[in-house]
């Protein structure tokens, strides 16, 4: 595997514009030798309206986008693309629409390949083995919610703390997740806003302004530190 990912918990940091502070990490994922990159609009519902910002931000960034649901074959864009940018929203939307356009597996092959993978939020929750683990809500019902399987493990894009003292009577995120290993045996990486991964073949390093917290069925929570490696995450 010659996989090359950057899985990224948010795509914009309150008071920064969309995607700043994460553009360096993009660019040195892309490099110079790629010079447009296929943009995958599905978790938003205005399509064009997403294209055309995304248009706008990787511009600056040095980069031309096509977006797939422009494709009169979505299946033909995905093998012809440099590299791919899955982007946030909703990711019931996101997987059902993949589903329905035939694009998980030319986009695994490709991906598992070589070709750059950006994922933010939602776009990071469809590079994990099933959409399980995200915070959106079902406002679509897809066929599956297998996706990706890029990595091992599961993503909680946006991760949150509990906050001491709320009186908030809804489950914490710790406590969903939780729930999802009493039924469920991947990992799950709590992605903190400003955290990313970046994977390498077999390696990963967490990176970012942000830590993150690693679940694992029937053991304590553990943080890790930006900068860390985590490369035994991606063992099978």
């Amino acid at each position: 595997m010659t996989r090359r990912l950057l899985l990224i918990s948010n795509s914009t940091r309150f008071g920064e514009r969309y995607l700043d502070h994460c553009a360096n990490a993009i660019t040195g994922l892309l490099g110079a030798s790629i010079q447009r990159v296929l943009f995958v609009p599905y978790a938003i519902h205005d399509r064009n309206a997403y294209a055309a910002n995304v248009r706008a931000r990787f511009a600056l960034m040095g980069y031309e986008v096509d977006s797939v649901h422009d494709a009169n074959r979505p299946v033909d864009a995905v093998e012809r693309a440099q590299a791919i940018f899955i982007g946030g929203g909703n990711t019931f939307r996101l997987i059902d629409a993949l589903w329905r356009h035939d694009l998980l597996e030319p986009i695994r092959r490709r991906v598992m390949s070589g070709m750059p993978y950006v994922g933010t939020s939602a776009g990071s929750n469809v590079a994990c083995p099933s959409i399980r683990t995200t915070n959106d809500m079902p406002i679509v019902q897809p066929p599956s919610f297998a996706a990706l399987d890029l990595v091992p493990f599961n993503i909680n894009p946006h991760y949150l703390d509990p906050v001491p003292d709320s009186t908030h009577m809804g489950e914490t995120r710790e406590q969903r997740i939780a729930e999802f290993h009493e039924e469920n045996t991947p990992p799950v990486v709590g992605l903190r806003e400003g955290a990313w991964l970046r994977v390498e073949s077999e390696t990963m390093m967490l990176d970012g302004r942000a830590d993150a917290r690693l679940f694992r069925r029937g053991q304590p929570p553990v943080e890790y530190r930006s900068g860390a490696r985590l490369d035994f995450l991606l063992a099978r």
